[in-house]
C-alpha cells in the first residue's frame, strides 16, 4: 500500500506542458532541470525562458499535477501558517505537510528526549496540529522523523516540483525531482499554498559529470564534500547542479539524496539526478510501485533525463574511482580536506587531536545504508572487544528507518559499542543539543551533518565541527582522535594487539523490506479542511503571536536612514537570526527579534553584536539599538559583506530586521534565498555597483535614496551618504522583477496576496 497522501505524477500533463515551451525555443536539447522547470511554468504557452535572465513563474499545482507540494518543518511552519491565516484562504491550493522535527532537543536518549520535548513544546505542537486540521494539511507528529527523510520516503517522485521551508529540501533531488528550499518561515511557501505562482529567476545549469565507481572507504557524501571544496559556499549560487554521466548508475537513491542535500552548502538553487534503476528500486521498496512503473515509462519518453547534446553553463568532472574520503571544516562546509591530508592539517592548524564526540544521522546521512555502514564498523570493533572512546550519538532519519534498523539488529550493534540513539529528529544538527560539557573549552567533534558554522550544534563557538561520512565518523570515534586515518592507521583490541578496520560493504535497501514503525509516528494525521476550527492564541503567550501586516511603502524615497550595523565578513542566516535556544520563539516575531544580528561582526569595532546608537551615541547590542529605533519611529539600513545571508533558508532573518524598521539592505553580494526573503518582506535588497564602495560607508552617517521612486527592473538606485563633514553619492543595483516591485509597494508579498483575496 502506498504512503498516505501519495499520488502518481501526471507525466502526460507534464510532458504536454513541456512541449508547449520546447517548440517555440526551437526544440533545442534541454537539460533535465530545464525540462522539469519548464513543465511547471504557470503559462507554458506564453513562455520562452532564457537561463540567467528570465523570471519563471512556476506553479507547483498546475492543472492536474496534484502530487507537487509544499513541505514545512515545525520551526518554520509556525510563521508559515501564521502568514497563511492572513492570506484569507480556506484551504491550501497544493498538498502540504507539516513535520515536527526541529523542536526536539537531544540530551540523554530518544524516549526521554521526545517525551520532554513534547511537554515543553505542547503549545506550539497543538497550534500546528490544529491549524493543519483547519486547512487540510498533513501533520507528522513529533517522533515521526526528519522532514527530508519523510519526504523522500513518502512524497517524492521523479520529475515533479516541491517547495520546502528548509534549505536542505533539495535532498529529494535524489529521486530525480526539483525540490527547492524557499523562505524558511514560509512567504514563498505561502505563495504556493495560496495558489500564487512562485517566481524564480531561471537558474544557470552546472553539470557535474560522474565517471567510475566508488570503492573502499569512499561514500556518496565524499562527492559533495569534494565538490564543496572546489566551488566554495557561493560557487553554486543561482545555479542548479545537475549530475550526469556513467558514474550516476552506480549510486544508491539515498546516496544521491545525500549529495543533493548538501548542494545547499555551495549556494545552489537545487541539485538533481536523472532517473536510475536505484530510484526505481527505492520507489518499489517504499510501497510506490505504480509510481516506479510510471516514472520508467516517462523516462523512456525522454522526460527524466537530459537530452543528448544538452548544454551546461559549466561542467565539472569527478572520477568516483579516484575519489578519496574527505573531511570538511571547521566552521565552514567548504574547507575540504582529503582524508590522506587531514592529519597534517590537524597538526599544522593546531586543532584539537582529541575527538570529544562523533555524531551520525541528520537529514543528510540517516538512510538505511548509512546506518548499515556505521554498524559494520561498530561490529568489527565489537568483535575486538573495544568501544567508542569518544561520545557517540546516532540519529535515525525517520520512524521507518528506526523500526527497520531495530529489527535488523543495527541499533543493538551501535549501542553495544557505546552509541546513544537519539529521537527521530534534527537534534544536534540544528542546535538542539543539550550537551553536558564545558562550553568554554576548545574541542572537536566529527559529524555526518551538512553545516558546521560556529556555535551551530551546541551553542559554543569553541566547538569545531568537522563533516565526514557516517563510516569515517564511526571509525574515528573508536580512536578518539582527529588525526586518526582508518585507511592507514591501526587500533588496538582488548588485548593490546593492533588491527585495522575494513571498509564497510552494505546493501542500500533492507532485504526484508522496510517496517512502517509505530502507528503514532509512522503515519501523518490527515483530514479534510475544517472551516469551523477557530485558531486562538493567548496574548500572554511567549511562544506564539498573531502576525500584523507590515505597512505598505509610502511611495517616497527613503531619507535619513540610520545605520543599524555594517557587518564584516561571513554573516549567515545563523548570524542574523540564531537557532538553538531561539527556535522556541519562531512563532513569536517580537521575541525572536531580540536575537537579530547577534552573531554579526561590526566592521567598525571588530566585535560581535555591537552597534552604535545614532540617537544616544552609545554602544549597545544590535537588537537593543534596533528596538530603540523602532520605539522612536526611526527607520534603518543594514550594510553587508560578501554572500550576505548564506546558510539556512531562515526567513526570520528578513522578518526581524523588517519588524525593527529596516528599509534597505545593501551588500557586496547576497545569498539567493535570503535576497528573495528580503523582497518577500518588503525590504529592498541592493548591491554596490562597485563592490569597493562598501568601504566608503562610515559609522556616523545617514543614508538616503534616489531612484526608489519609479523603480523598475534593472534601473539604478543611488545612495546619498551624509556625514558631519561631507556628503557623497554611491550607485547601487537591484534584481527586482515587476512582480517583486509590486510586493515592495504593497509592503510585502503576503500583503499583496491578502489584497487580491
Amino acid at each position: 500500500m502506498p504512503p498516505r497522501g501519495f499520488k502518481i505524477p501526471n507525466y502526460n500533463s507534464l510532458i504536454n506542458n513541456l512541449n508547449h515551451v520546447w517548440k517555440p525555443i526551437g526544440k533545442k536539447p534541454l537539460t533535465l532541470a530545464e525540462k522539469i522547470l519548464y513543465a511547471h511554468l504557470d503559462s507554458p504557452l506564453e513562455s520562452q525562458p532564457t537561463r540567467g535572465t528570465t523570471y519563471l513563474k512556476l506553479n507547483p499545482g498546475y492543472i492536474e499535477l496534484t502530487l507537487d507540494r509544499v513541505a514545512m518543518q515545525d520551526a518554520s511552519a509556525q510563521t508559515a501558517l501564521l502568514q497563511f491565516i492572513l492570506s484569507k484562504k480556506k484551504t491550501t491550493a497544493v498538498p502540504s505537510s507539516v513535520h515536527c522535527d526541529h523542536l526536539i532537543a537531544a540530551q540523554v536518549g530518544a524516549d526521554s528526549d521526545l517525551k520532554q520535548s513534547i511537554i515543553s513544546n505542547k503549545e506550539v505542537f497543538n497550534f500546528l496540529q490544529t491549524t493543519s486540521k483547519k486547512y487540510g494539511i498533513d501533520f507528522w507528529a513529533p517522533g515521526s522523523g526528519i522532514i527530508h527523510q519523510i519526504v523522500l520516503e513518502n512524497y517524492a517522485a521523479p520529475g515533479i516540483l516541491l517547495l520546502g521551508t528548509d534549505s536542505h529540501t533539495p535532498n529529494a533531488g535524489g529521486l530525480g525531482m526539483i525540490a527547492i528550499g524557499v523562505g524558511g518561515e514560509g512567504a514563498d511557501a505561502v505563495d504556493a499554498m495560496a495558489g500564487i505562482p512562485w517566481e524564480l529567476k531561471a537558474p544557470k545549469i552546472l553539470g557535474v559529470r560522474l565517471t567510475g565507481k566508488l570503492n573502499g572507504w569512499t561514500n556518496p557524501k565524499d562527492v559533495i564534500l569534494h565538490l564543496a571544496g572546489k566551488l566554495t559556499v557561493q560557487g553554486g549560487t543561482n545555479h542548479i547542479i545537475e549530475y550526469f554521466g556513467p558514474g550516476v548508475d552506480s549510486l544508491s537513491c539515498t546516496g544521491m539524496a545525500t549529495i543533493c542535500n548538501m548542494g545547499a552548502e555551495v549556494g545552489a538553487t537545487t541539485s538533481l539526478f536523472p532517473f536510475t534503476d536505484s530510484m526505481k528500486r527505492y520507489l518499489n521498496a517504499t510501497r510506490r510501485e505504480d509510481a516506479a512503473e510510471a516514472a520508467a515509462k516517462a523516462a523512456s519518453m525522454g522526460y527524466l533525463q537530459a537530452d543528448k547534446g544538452a548544454e551546461y553553463d559549466k561542467v565539472i568532472e569527478i572520477n568516483l574511482s579516484e575519489l578519496e574520503p574527505h573531511i570538511n571544516g571547521p566552521f565552514t562546509p567548504d574547507l575540504s580536506w582529503p582524508l590522506s591530508k587531514f592529519k597534517d592539517a590537524v597538526k599544522e592548524n593546531n586543532w584539537p587531536t582529541e575527538l570529544s564526540a562523533g555524531l551520525i544521522g541528520s537529514c543528510t546521512n540517516s538512510s538505511y545504508q548509512d546506518m548499515c555502514n556505521a554498524a559494520e564498523i561498530a561490529k568489527q570493533a565489537s568483535e575486538k572487544g573495544i568501544k567508542a572512546k569518544a561520545n557517540f550519538f546516532v540519529t535515525p532519519g525517520s520512524e521507518q528507518i528506526r523500526a527497520t534498523i531495530e529489527r535488523d539488529g543495527i541499533i543493538s550493534t551501535l549501542e553495544s559499542v557505546g552509541g546513544v540513539v537519539l529521537a527521530n529528529a534534527c537534534g544536534p544538527c540544528i542546535g538542539q543539543w543539550k550537551r553536558d560539557f564545558d562550553g568554554t573549552k576548545e574541542n572537536a567533534i566529527l559529524t555526518s551533518f551538512n553545516r558546521n558554522f560556529k556555535a551551530r550544534n551546541d551553542g559554543s563557538a569553541k566547538t569545531m565541527n568537522f563533516l565526514a561520512s557516517p563510516e569515517i565518523v564511526t571509525a574515528m570515534t573508536f580512536s578518539g582522535r582527529t588525526d586518526f586515518n582508518p585507511i592507514t592507521d591501526s587500533l588496538k583490541d582488548i588485548n593490546g594487539n593492533e588491527f585495522k578496520l575494513k571498509p564497510p560493504k552494505s546493501d542500500d535497501l533492507p532485504s526484508s523490506g522496510f517496517l512502517e514503525g509505530r502507528p503514532a509516528f509512522g503515519f501523518p494525521i490527515s483530514s479534510e479542511p475544517d472551516e469551523s476550527i477557530e485558531i486562538t492564541i493567548s496574548k500572554e503567550s511567549d511562544r506564539l503571536q498573531l502576525l500584523e501586516s507590515f505597512e505598505p511603502w509610502d511611495g517616497k524615497e527613503f531619507e535619513n536612514l540610520q545605520l543599524l550595523v555594517k557587518a564584516e565578513g561571513k554573516c549567515t542566516t545563523d548570524h542574523i537570526s540564531a537557532a538553538g535556544v531561539w527556535l522556541k520563539y519562531k512563532g513569536h516575531l517580537e521575541n525572536i527579534s531580540k536575537n537579530t544580528l547577534i552573531g554579526a561582526t561590526n566592521a567598525f569595532h571588530g566585535k560581535v553584536n555591537v552597534a552604535r546608537n545614532a540617537i544616544t551615541n552609545e554602544l549597545d547590542t544590535i537588537p537593543n539599538v534596533g528596538f530603540d529605533y523602532r520605539a522612536k519611529g526611526v527607520s534603518s539600513a543594514i550594510i553587508g559583506d560578501w554572500n550576505y545571508g548564506e546558510g539556512s533558508a531562515r526567513e526570520h532573518a528578513a522578518m526581524q530586521p523588517r519588524y525593527l524598521g529596516c528599509k534597505i539592505v545593501i551588500t557586496r553580494s547576497f545569498a539567493r534565498i535570503h535576497e528573495t526573503n528580503l523582497k518577500k518582506q518588503g525590504i529592498l535588497p541592493l548591491t554596490f555597483k562597485n563592490e569597493k564602495d562598501y568601504d566608503l560607508i562610515p559609522e556616523i552617517c545617514t543614508l538616503s535614496t534616489r531612484g526608489v521612486v519609479g523603480i523598475s527592473p534593472n534601473s539604478p538606485v543611488f545612495l546619498t551618504v551624509k556625514t558631519p563633514e561631507k556628503e557623497f553619492e554611491i550607485e547601487l543595483k537591484h534584481t527586482m522583477s515587476e512582480d517583486q516591485i509590486a510586493w515592495f509597494k504593497a509592503g510585502s508579498a503576503l500583503n499583496m496576496i491578502a489584497n487580491n483575496a
